[in-house]
C-alpha cells in the first residue's frame, strides 16, 4: 500500500523499525500523543485502567510508564502514577482522596508549596487541616476525627530537616483507618522506603534527586495497593497533571546514576554541616546526621545516611543571610536541590516566603536562616566558597 501514496501521506505515515530478536539497550522516547489501533476492543480496554494498552498520551506512554515502574519498584510499591511536577503529583493524590468535610492530618513542618496547597484546599473545599509533631503518634491521635481521611509526612523535612517517626505515624493511622501519604523526596528511595514502614502512598518531586541534574519538571506517586492506584489514576488523568515523554525519559536516565550521587551528596553534607557546626559566624546548624539534632536518634534508626540538604542559622540574622547568599560563587543562588550543583536560598524569602512570620518561627526558620543543598562538587571547593562567603 505504501508505493500507492502520494508524498504528501507518506510523509505523514512513516516507516516504524521493527525489532526482532533485540532490545534498546535505554529506554526509547515516544513523543507521540496517541496510538493507533486495529482491534476497537483493545482500543476500549487501554481507556479504563493504568496499565492497559496505550491509548493517549494523558492516559499513558510507554516512556512515563517506564519512569513509573522505575520508581514503583525502587519503592516498592504496585503502581505509581508520575505528574509533570512534584505539585502536580501532590494534588493528584490529594484531591483524587478527598472531598469536602474531610479532614486531613499534616505534620508541623512541611514545603511552603504544600502548606500553602492544604491551606487554599481548606479555604476553597472546605476540607479541614490540623497540624501535629511529624515524631508524636499520640499527637495523632488526639487530633483524630470522625471524618479524618488521611495523613501527610515528609521523611526528611524542608527546610529544617526534622524526620518524621514513619513507623509509628504510619501505625497509628492505620489503626485510625487512614491513608498514610509521605513525600519522599529529601531522601529519595536510596536513604528511605516509606512503604516498608506503614505508608500507603508515597510521593516525590522527580525535578530533585530522581532526575538529579536541575533539567526537568517532574512528579511521582507511588502505590502500595492497586486499588489506590487506579483510584487516583483516574483523577489525575481528568486533572490533566500528566507527565511530558522526554521530561520522563531524561529521569530515568537520572535514576542510573542516583545511588552514586545520593553517596556523594550525603558525604559531602556530612563535611559541611561538621565544619560549619564549628564556625564562629553560625549560630546553629540543622542536619539530622549531627547528634545536636532532635531527630538524630530517629534518624539513625531509620535512615542509612542524612541527605544532602541541611540549614543553618547565621549570627547577625537577616543581614547575615544577605550578605552570605550575596557573597558565595561556586555555589549558586536558585531554588530546587538535588542536582550536580551547590544551590542555596533563603526560605524566609523564597521557598516559605507564604508563611507568616508566627508561622516561620513555629517551624524555626529564622531571619537568618539559609539552606544549603549541597552538590557533587569537590568538598574543599565548596568549603572554600562557603568559607569566603561567611568572612
Amino acid at each position: 500500500m505504501a508505493d500507492e501514496l502520494r508524498p504528501e501521506t507518506r510523509a505523514v505515515h512513516l516507516p516504524q523499525p521493527s525489532l526482532s530478536g533485540s532490545r534498546p539497550i535505554a529506554v526509547p522516547i515516544y513523543q507521540t500523543s496517541g496510538f493507533a489501533f486495529d482491534d476497537p476492543a483493545v482500543f476500549a480496554e487501554g481507556m479504563g485502567r493504568p496499565d492497559g494498552p496505550f491509548v493517549y498520551g494523558r492516559l499513558s506512554n510507554p516512556t512515563v510508564r517506564s519512569l513509573e515502574e522505575a520508581v514503583a519498584g525502587l519503592e516498592g510499591g504496585v503502581g505509581a502514577v508520575a505528574a509533570a511536577s512534584g505539585m502536580g503529583a501532590v494534588n493528584s493524590v490529594l484531591l483524587g482522596l478527598l472531598k469536602p468535610g474531610d479532614h486531613l492530618i499534616a505534620q508541623r513542618a512541611l514545603y511552603g508549596g504544600t502548606a500553602v496547597m492544604l491551606a487554599d484546599l481548606s479555604r476553597r473545599f472546605g476540607i479541614e487541616v490540623s497540624h501535629v509533631p511529624e515524631d508524636d503518634p499520640e499527637a495523632l491521635r488526639a487530633a483524630l476525627r470522625p471524618g479524618t481521611r488521611l495523613l501527610y509526612l515528609e521523611t526528611i523535612a524542608n527546610p529544617m530537616t526534622q524526620v518524621a517517626d514513619l513507623p509509628g505515624m504510619c501505625a497509628a493511622a492505620r489503626e485510625a483507618g487512614l491513608i498514610s501519604v509521605v513525600d519522599n523526596t529529601f531522601a529519595s528511595p536510596v536513604l528511605c522506603r516509606p512503604l516498608e514502614h506503614g505508608a500507603d502512598i508515597v510521593i516525590h518531586s522527580a525535578t530533585k534527586y530522581l532526575s538529579g541534574h536541575a533539567d526537568v519538571l517532574g512528579g511521582v506517586a507511588v502505590f502500595a495497593s492497586p486499588e489506590l492506584h487506579r483510584r487516583v489514576w483516574r483523577f489525575a488523568v481528568e486533572l490533566g497533571a500528566t507527565a511530558d515523554p522526554f521530561a520522563a525519559w531524561l529521569t530515568l536516565r537520572g535514576i542510573q546514576t542516583l545511588p552514586l550521587r545520593m553517596e556523594r551528596h550525603c558525604l559531602n553534607t556530612r563535611e559541611l554541616a561538621l565544619r560549619l557546626d564549628n564556625h564562629p559566624a553560625v549560630a546553629a546548624v540543622h542536619w539530622p546526621g549531627l547528634p545536636s539534632h532532635p531527630s538524630h536518634a530517629l534518624a539513625r534508626r531509620l535512615l542509612p545516611d542524612f541527605g544532602g540538604v541541611f540549614s543553618f542559622d547565621l549570627v547577625g540574622g537577616r543581614a547575615a543571610g544577605e550578605r552570605f547568599m550575596s557573597s558565595i560563587r561556586l555555589a549558586l543562588l536558585a531554588p530546587s536541590l538535588g542536582g550536580v550543583e551547590t544551590l542555596v536560598l533563603h526560605p524566609a524569602t523564597t521557598s516559605h516566603r507564604s508563611l507568616t512570620p508566627e508561622d516561620l518561627a513555629r517551624h524555626g526558620i529564622g531571619e537568618g536562616t539559609v539552606r544549603m543543598a549541597v552538590g557533587v562538587e569537590h568538598i574543599e571547593d565548596i568549603w572554600a566558597d562557603v568559607a569566603r562567603a561567611l568572612s
